[in-house]
């Protein structure tokens, strides 16, 4: 058998079309971004595929191509320039591999750029256009995407992953590549089965019933040859667009029936589980409450919906502020997002004392700036955590600690960053300085990609809605595109026909 020669890619970021911030080519180069052959050997989420695929590659004797990798984090729609940049010099590397076997891509699955609603979709097609309908093409999405028809049709599978926080990313990305050898070798045919949920909702597979559900679509892979792969698409609800929504992938061998059903059987139990999903989530003074009123430490706080992992700044200071009325001690903040304030402090040195002003700068609904006397307790020009085998940039970043009036430190630490990102992990205070089993009470910018990483630490965890910097109720959020007859914008959108 001829050594197969595989090209590989990622593009991905995800797109919170009712955001204030705006993508460019820059904000990806902050991110992530590594030109062809320049990935590090470590995965970085949707980048998975390429340092995976030189593992798989290099046991076959198969030559990898790689093209460009880019990452960023979410946030609003990506400028049209920077969406058309990224996918054309990714097209032209393929172009210049040809031929290939195969192509296998790392995408997200939500991006929304300025005149394109789906650019995973568009990319795959084009992609599906250069190699012709017999070279094998598939890619790793993240379940928080849109399944749009344009996709499915470009694409002869796909895997996603399964877990909600995402630990799996690796994992998923040589389940990926595992079914591409298997087809290159002859050993199987994927043949990909949808089916559309109709419903809008948040899937944490830390809690039951989702637990349950991927422990169940993971027994059913390993126990049926049939079925390569199984996959839930959760849908991101801050993503206003014509396909948004839950769905339900099966990738048989060579059996499309069986691939309905299963995406059928699947998918409607999902449907019968609707709102009830979701963590039980506290009001900010309730979450501050039950913090305070704590006899074990740390409490964690998660502030869920002001979560840049889903699109928005992270600077909103309702948590800190509930806390700082009720005169909270062994507080650390990680993180506010505000580049000004963190210029600021990186100016005065560690060390210094001065009044600052800092979050709640970026939108409506995150509460009012903070004004206080601080000291500037560190300063971090390239400050980074970690979430699983990725590493996350979130500085330039300043550690402040807040004075009272006299001078004295209140007991309250806030983490100030320039690059945006969710708090996935404790190394994000340890990278500042902070000891987090030390402290009474953490405060988190996320949903829940902090969980795998603090349940082991956190004494009690306790998700808070406060404020609504992200558009969390699909009931009520003032959708432009996103259909009509889907749950829970009507009862049973099954029953209408549609």
């Amino acid at each position: 058998m001829a050594a197969k020669r595989i090209f590989t890619a990622a593009m991905a970021t995800e797109t919170n079309t009712f955001s204030p911030i705006a993508i460019d080519r820059r904000a990806f180069e902050e991110s992530f971004y590594a030109a062809p052959g320049a990935h590090p050997e470590t995965a970085t989420l949707c980048t998975a595929p390429i340092p995976v695929g030189r593992r798989f590659c290099a046991a076959e004797g198969w030559e990898l191509i790689e093209g460009s990798a880019a990452w960023a984090d979410p946030a609003g729609l990506v400028s049209g320039p920077a969406h058309v940049g990224l996918r054309d010099e990714i097209l032209d590397q393929l172009r210049a591999a040809l031929p290939v076997d195969a192509v296998v891509l790392g995408l997200h699955g939500a991006m929304v750029a300025q005149g394109c609603d789906d650019p995973e979709g568009d990319l795959l097609a084009r992609v599906r256009e250069i190699v012709g309908p017999e070279v094998l093409v598939c890619a790793e999405l993240d379940p928080h995407s849109h399944l749009t028809a344009k996709r499915v049709a470009a694409a002869d599978f796909f895997v996603v992953f399964k877990e909600f926080p995402h630990t799996d990313f690796v994992d998923r990305a040589e389940d990926l590549w595992r079914i591409v050898v298997d087809t290159l070798h002859g050993r199987v045919r994927p043949v990909m089965s949808t089916y559309d949920c109709r419903m809008i909702d948040i899937f944490p597979t830390s809690r039951q019933p989702m637990r349950g559900f991927v422990d169940r679509m993971m027994r059913i892979e390993a126990e049926d040859a049939r079925v390569l792969s199984l996959s839930a698409i959760h849908g991101f609800m801050a993503g206003d667009v014509p396909e948004m929504g839950t769905k339900m992938i099966a990738v048989t061998d060579g059996d499309a029936a069986l691939g309905a059903e299963l995406a059928e059987r699947l998918g409607q139990e999902l449907f019968a589980n609707r709102g009830r999903h979701m963590m039980p989530v506290l009001s900010g003074e309730e979450a501050v409450a039950q913090a305070m009123a704590a006899e074990v430490f740390p409490v964690v706080i998660a502030d869920i919906w002001d979560n840049p992992g889903g699109g928005t700044a992270g600077d909103a200071t309702v948590v800190l502020k509930a806390l700082m009325a009720r005169g909270a001690t062994g507080v650390a903040v990680g993180t506010i997002w505000d580049p000004i304030a963190v210029g600021l402090c990186t100016a005065a040195g560690v060390g210094g004392v001065m009044p600052l002003r800092f979050g709640a700068k970026s939108a409506p609904d995150t509460g009012e700036p903070v004004d206080a006397l601080v000291r500037v307790e560190a300063v971090e020009p390239e400050a980074a955590m970690v979430f699983g085998e990725s590493v996350v940039p979130f500085g330039p970043a300043a550690l402040i600690a807040l004075l009272d009036a006299t001078g004295q430190d209140t007991g309250v630490q806030v983490i100030l960053n320039t690059v945006r990102a969710q708090s996935y992990d404790p190394s994000l205070f340890t990278a500042m300085g902070i000891d987090p089993t030390a402290q009474k009470i953490l405060v988190l910018k996320s949903t829940n990609h902090f969980y795998a990483a603090f349940a082991p630490i956190a004494a009690k965890i306790l998700y808070c809605s406060a404020g609504k910097p992200y558009p969390n109720d699909p009931a009520t959020n003032p959708y432009r595109f996103v259909r009509p007859d889907i749950w829970p914008r009507v009862a049973d959108p099954f029953a209408t026909g549609a």
